[in-house]
């Protein structure tokens, strides 16, 4: 990780960030520090300490924890227009996940030491990050949710339509594989193919072998048990 060669980066008002109000944004990029994260490359991993928080301007980072097995799950994709690291610069400690570039990606990274003297100077923004950081947080508590009440097609139908709806409009092609889908939703690759299997025979999606293209979205609402994805 370098922190040259991103200089003059600029937050995208794209996912979380679009809620944000403008003073928000100019102050985290006030404070924050350019960083470059080629794809593959670790940002932090679990149980390592933690005091800052990082901006997403370009890219995807994958979010992943390790089970008592070794297994590797895959919590969340998260691209441009989202933070993460949040909850170490809130209550230091530890981090809860290990964070690594699916793509390459340019970051702002903001300390723990900076975020808290601008919260100071400005009592009113922290009220504003807060309100951010939550959303940020509810979306994981229903991910969660999801990984532990919901059915195999549920999980998978909500988890391709998390994943491509980040663009504006959402993303008709998914380029992820079969086992990569497996360790999103925690099950074998022989699942996810079965399911997407059957989907791709009924005209939902057209199935390759690196990518999956959507052809009928209101279809796959209908499938994940949700209509307002």
């Amino acid at each position: 990780m370098v922190n040259d060669g991103v200089a003059d980066l600029g937050l995208p008002r794209t996912s979380i960030l679009k809620y944000a109000p403008a003073k928000v944004i100019q102050a985290l990029e006030r404070i924050a520090v350019p960083t470059a994260l080629t794809a593959g490359e670790t940002l932090f991993r679990e149980g390592d300490d933690g005091d800052t928080l990082y901006a997403i301007c370009d890219g995807s980072l994958e979010v992943s924890v390790l089970s008592s097995n070794g297994r590797k799950l895959v919590l969340d994709l998260v691209n441009a227009g989202n933070l993460i690291g949040e909850i170490a610069v809130f209550d230091p400690g530890v981090r809860t996940a290990t964070v690594s570039g699916r793509t390459d990606c340019a970051l702002l990274s903001i300390s723990r030491k900076n975020l808290l003297d601008a919260l100071r100077d400005d009592p009113e923004l922290g009220l504003e990050i807060v309100a951010l950081i939550s959303k940020r947080m509810r979306q994981l508590t229903e991910q969660l949710q999801e990984q532990v009440f919901l059915r195999l097609p549920e999980r998978l139908a909500r988890k391709i339509l998390h994943l491509t709806a980040d663009q504006d409009p959402p993303a008709e092609v998914l380029d992820f594989s079969h086992v990569e889908l497996s360790e999103f939703i925690g099950t074998s690759r022989e699942a996810v193919s079965k399911t997407l299997a059957n989907w791709n025979q009924s005209g939902v999606v057209e199935m390759k072998r690196q990518h999956i293209r959507i052809l009928d979205r209101s279809e796959l609402r209908f499938l994940s048990g949700v209509y307002a994805i």
